[in-house]
């Protein structure tokens, strides 16, 4: 059953969120103030690991050895111009808002605003990895759902510590990606094995830099906009496509 593998991670993600507000109101702010550094840090290392991905030989062979971290720069300005004119963030924030009216009623100006935080750093997190691309791909090729069973485990224990600290926001972002991964899902199963590994590649390099903006986002250092970065995952193997045709 093609979806199965999404439908998985959409579940890990809403009942890891359940045990981790559990847990998370038996806890003490400084304890989730803490918790939730060390997520920034950790999200930082995985950021740090995907843009490693500048080095994968068949990037370096379809765009040049010296090009890979200058598409990825293309991509992030190409990609956040287009972001900040569509208003990503503030559109994100808009339906952060609709989601706050209806679902903290009666709570604190705190606790919304770690709602909102909650459901748009575990929704940005949960579906810029690359397993998002790669396991959706694979499952909408007929290829199987190993690698989306392996997201799920990975969301599951990220979606407990994040809702620790970041409250039910995080349950909320199981839908974005649901949409997100069927859609990438029905994409894979309508038009195949369209993306060559050197695309794969850019797309996990700008996705690290743009985890690298949740990090700092989860540690309080600057917030950057990340939602409105967001086209640069489309951007980038577009302009691995242009380069490779004349680098070729």
């Amino acid at each position: 059953m093609r979806g199965l593998g999404t439908i998985i991670d959409v579940v890990a993600i809403i009942v890891g969120a359940a045990i981790g507000v559990l847990i998370g109101n038996r806890l003490p702010a400084r304890t989730r103030h803490t918790v939730t550094d060390a997520l920034g840090l950790v999200v930082l290392v995985i950021g740090a690991l995907n843009i490693a991905a500048i080095s994968d030989h068949s990037f370096r062979h379809a765009v040049g050895a010296n090009w890979t971290l200058l598409v990825v720069l293309g991509a992030l300005i190409v990609g956040g111009i287009a972001g900040s004119l569509l208003r990503i963030e503030e559109r994100v924030a808009i339906f952060g808002g609709w989601i706050q009216n209806h679902m903290t009623r009666g709570r604190t100006s705190g606790s919304r605003e770690r709602l909102i935080e909650g459901f748009v750093a575990a929704s940005l997190l949960f579906c810029i990895g690359p397993l998002a691309i790669l396991g959706a791909l694979s499952d909408g090729l007929g290829h199987g759902i190993s690698q989306l069973v392996l997201k799920s485990a990975l969301d599951l224990f990220a979606a407990i510590a994040f809702s620790a600290t970041l409250g039910w926001g995080v349950a909320v972002s199981a839908l974005p990606v649901g949409i997100f991964q069927g859609f990438v899902t029905v994409l894979g199963v309508l038009a195949g094995s369209f993306l060559p590994a050197s695309m794969i590649a850019a797309i996990t390099a700008t996705g690290g830099v743009l985890l690298l903006g949740i990090g700092m986002r989860l540690l309080q250092v600057k917030s950057v906009p990340v939602a409105d970065l967001l086209p640069s995952l489309v951007v980038a193997p577009i302009i691995v496509g242009a380069i490779s045709v004349f680098h070729g």
